[in-house]
């Protein structure tokens, strides 16, 4: 492999390591983390099972409201992203074009 084609993966590679690719992985660690707690305080909780179940419920509930905004904003953050790599890309292909064209 030419070392011209190996700086162009790096920078790839590293282009996609800034951009928050492991948010969606983190998104999922949290969800698992928060069913995880939820388990184990069922497991030991003082209260009576209908007030426990309640407070879940409520609790399952916020989870869900919140998970469903993170995973909007990074929705939008996704967007914004792609909307920018590809006006970076066609700007690149619009010079190599005009540089074909010029060289012709």
């Amino acid at each position: 492999m030419a070392d011209e084609d190996r700086e162009q993966i790096e920078a790839i590679v590293d282009e996609a390591e800034d951009s928050g690719g492991g948010t969606g992985a983190f998104a999922a660690g949290v969800v698992f983390g928060a069913f995880l707690g939820a388990a184990i305080a069922l497991m030991f909780a003082p209260e009576k099972g209908d007030r426990t179940r309640r407070r879940l419920r409520k609790r399952l509930q916020r989870l869900r409201e919140d998970a469903s905004e993170g995973l909007e904003r990074a929705g939008e953050r996704t967007r914004r992203d792609l909307s920018r790599r590809r006006r970076r890309m066609e700007a690149g292909l619009g010079r190599a074009a005009d540089r074909a064209r010029n060289a012709l």
